[in-house]
């Protein structure tokens, strides 16, 4: 008899928990949906919805170079983005594991960005990590098996800023939001890289661009982005690369990316990823 009711209790127990899990992921998927409706509503219509070369005269050397390259004359901007990725990452720049992550990314220029991504840990286990910039808030949210929030906070002035210049940096996967029609001013700075500025809701962020002599962007530094290290934001040395451009939808755009901040001068890595799918919806 005791046995018995050990085996009804163990089951009463798992089904609740499978219950549990599969009422969180269901509220989770529906926050993500909202969210992803809410930044293409957030999105304002251009002024000019094609790219024109004859307007590039006024750009640094190598930014006009970059737009050539990447881009093709009269093609209609882009309206939003999805991308498909998968690679690892490691939360702790002083960390030596590093967990293998797949994420989907919806990105609209002059908007912001949503990116939901399932990242393995061990016990075949799983975290849904989620982070956004959406009408000038940034958010980052962390559920234990895509089911039970473990952390989440959005709107602080740090986050807002350091989502953007995330933004800014991931522009290169749909290069149209860095044209000066999408807000971007450019300044130049040498013939292999120019600084991009971006004002959006009352944040400015700036990031410097480096370009090679094809006219690919192959990397992004700022001074300082802001981070949260031991439990307080910082503004950190930040820095990116890019690599193995490929067509897709008539435009240029790189595979593979890597960004880590600067721990006593030396950079450590903390996000590498591939692009394995872009599909894009362009302006009217």
């Amino acid at each position: 008899m005791i046995g018995q009711w050990i085996l009804i209790t163990t089951g009463a127990v798992v089904i609740s928990a499978a219950i549990a899990v599969l009422i969180g992921r269901a509220r989770e998927t529906a926050q993500a949906e909202q969210m992803a409706a809410a930044l293409i509503e957030s999105a304002g219509r251009l002024a000019n919805g094609t790219v024109d070369f004859g307007t590039f005269s006024e750009l640094p050397p190598p930014v006009a170079r970059f737009f050539r390259h990447v881009l093709t004359n009269g093609q209609r901007l882009i309206k939003a983005a999805t991308l498909q990725q998968s690679g690892l990452l490691r939360t702790d720049p002083a960390a030596e594991s590093w967990s293998p992550f797949t994420a989907s990314q919806l990105a609209v220029p002059g908007a912001g960005f949503v990116w939901n991504a399932k990242v393995e840990i061990p016990f075949a286990a799983h975290i849904r990590v989620r982070d956004s910039y959406i009408a000038g808030v940034g958010s980052g949210r962390v559920t234990f098996l895509s089911a039970f929030a473990v952390a989440s906070e959005a709107g602080a002035p740090e986050l807002n800023s350091g989502a953007l210049h995330r933004y800014l940096a991931e522009a290169v996967w749909f290069p149209t939001a860095l044209l000066p029609q999408s807000g971007v001013v450019w300044r130049p700075i040498d013939d292999h890289s120019a600084l991009a500025t971006l004002t959006d809701r009352g944040t400015t962020v700036s990031l410097e661009f480096r370009f090679n002599e094809v006219g690919e962007a192959t990397g992004i530094y700022s001074a300082g982005r802001f981070g949260r290290f031991g439990g307080e934001y910082k503004q950190v040395p930040w820095q990116g690369h890019f690599r193995d451009y490929q067509v897709q939808a008539d435009m240029r755009i790189p595979q593979y990316g890597e960004v880590g901040w600067y721990d006593d001068g030396v950079l450590q890595l903390v996000w590498k990823g591939r692009v394995l799918n872009a599909q894009y919806e362009l302006e009217p």
